[in-house]
């Protein structure tokens, strides 16, 4: 097998809000990763995946997040998010982003619309089946417990999570939602940052933001 470079790679998850504190709130931040990055890099870290840190009213420690074209406050602004990605390509620290494109907040504008009108465009952007109250449709169980359905008495329908009441799985067969998560302004800096390069390990790689999805991408389609 092809040896690549990153097979050697160290790679130092973090979790922004337990990670490091640098305006004295108690959550930690942008910021002070910011200020530890020569400590991870004197470790030989040559990646760090950080969590997710969309907007989010975090009852899944930011898997529900309610805002993709925001950061956390807690976590900073966007202008140090691109303050803490050049520090690392400057420190040829490989950036991975934790984006969370499986399900959104219950909080989301989007679900919110979604769960009030039939026919509003954002109905669609989620998973949804007829049934009555007594009588929910077939499934599994989520992740987290319980039904993987939950009933909606605005609109008579189920909707579908694979994983918290919480969490409704986002419907990837729409081409309008997949065109809202596309332009989210995450994703569209990774076009930008990753057209900056270096040679590491006599190989030349993208530095940046690496898009890190997370393992539940193969229930994009479930429903």
């Amino acid at each position: 097998m092809k040896r690549e470079w990153w097979h050697s790679l160290t790679v130092y998850q973090i979790y922004t809000r337990s990670f490091c504190d640098s305006n004295g709130d108690g959550i930690g931040d942008f910021g002070g990763i910011l200020q530890k990055l020569d400590y991870l890099q004197e470790l030989g870290v040559g990646a760090i995946w950080l969590s997710p840190f969309n907007d989010s009213p975090n009852y899944d420690n930011g898997y529900d997040v309610s805002d993709y074209y925001k950061v956390m406050e807690e976590a900073g602004t966007m202008e140090e998010l691109e303050e803490l990605i050049a520090a690392c390509e400057k420190r040829e620290i490989v950036v991975m982003m934790d984006l969370v494109l499986n399900h959104s907040s219950h909080l989301h504008p989007w679900f919110l619309e979604a769960r009030k009108d039939r026919n509003s465009k954002y109905h669609d952007f989620y998973i949804w089946k007829e049934g009555t109250k007594e009588q929910p449709p077939e499934g599994g169980g989520a992740f987290f417990g319980g039904s993987t359905w939950e009933w909606v008495p605005e609109v008579q329908e189920y909707y579908y999570h694979s994983f918290s009441v919480m969490q409704p799985d986002l419907n990837w067969k729409n081409p309008s939602l997949r065109k809202e998560l596309y332009q989210s302004y995450l994703l569209a800096t990774l076009v930008h940052q990753t057209s900056l390069s270096c040679t590491k390990n006599s190989h030349t790689v993208s530095l940046g933001l690496l898009i890190f999805l997370e393992a539940v991408l193969n229930c994009l389609f479930e429903g």
